[in-house]
Parts: structure tokens; sequence; C-alpha cells
């Protein structure tokens, strides 16, 4: 009985984790990675959800205004056995377009605009953090495993 709810809560069971590099080209469009499993005992996944967001804030004390926006998703189906002590890598290609705001536009025309979107940004306190998060279907699980992890765009 206690090993049923262990396993429907995922407790001893499929643990997820992403391995990305830090940093990625934003020019490149994709992340490349792996996500591993590992288990103690054996678990079936049955499919791979992946995101990168981009989290962006703006403004400062009670006007900070903060949006998620999702750059790029990827869905593996691909039903993988994972055994007790055999950790399993599946590689991924996640590609993302990257939102560009009207700050953004503005510096990309040129020298003198690059400027005045750098004082905006400051001005504004405007900020953007990117993750990375995956998720993992396992058969006859009811809590799917997941992880995720912060990336710099270059």
């Amino acid at each position: 009985m206690i090993g049923k709810v262990k396993q429907w809560l995922g407790i001893e069971g499929v643990k997820l984790t992403l391995v990305i590099p830090e940093s990625v080209d934003q020019k490149a469009g994709e992340v490349m990675g792996w996500v591993r499993f590992q288990t103690m005992h054996p678990q079936t996944v049955l499919l791979i959800r992946l995101r990168m967001i981009e989290r962006y804030a703006r403004g400062r004390g009670e006007q900070r205004l903060v949006d998620e926006y999702v750059l790029g998703q990827l869905e593996i189906e691909q039903a993988v056995g994972v055994l007790p002590d055999e950790p399993v890598e599946v590689p991924f290609r996640l590609p993302f377009v990257r939102i560009k705001s009207n700050v953004d536009r503005l510096s990309d025309m040129g020298l003198m605009a690059s400027g005045l979107a750098t004082i905006a940004r400051w001005t504004r306190a405007v900020k953007s953090e990117y993750r990375i998060e995956a998720e993992a279907v396992v058969k006859n699980v009811g809590l799917n495993p997941f992880d995720k992890k912060s990336i710099l765009l270059d």
C-alpha cells in the first residue's frame, strides 16, 4: 500500500535533471542539451515537455510589472525505459524566437539610438531573465518530475 502511494506521488521514482549550457548565442535560435533520468525502481517515461521562458520585469516599487513569455517549446513523444542505477540521457534541440521590446528595437537602430536605449533600460529598471523548464510524464505516476534552470543569452 505504501509502495503504491510512493509510486503515485513520484517518491523514489524518476528524478529529472536538465543538462544545459550556462549561456547560448541568441542568434543561434536554439538550445541544445540533455534531459537526464535516474530512478530507484523501473519506470517508463512517456513524454518530455520543454519550454524556454523569458521573465521580463520593468519598473520600480509598487509600479513594477513582470510578464513571462514562452519563447520556444518542444514535446518529445518517446517511451524511455529507466532502470535503477542506470542514468538515461535524452538529447534535445529546443528552438526559440526572442521577442524584442520597443527598447530592444531602438537599440538596433544605430549607435545614437543604442545609447538612448541603454538609458531607457536603466531609468525603467528593465531586466530580462531566461530559463528552461522540463517536465516528464511518467507511466502510473500522478505527480510528474520536473526541473528548471536559468540560462543567459549572449
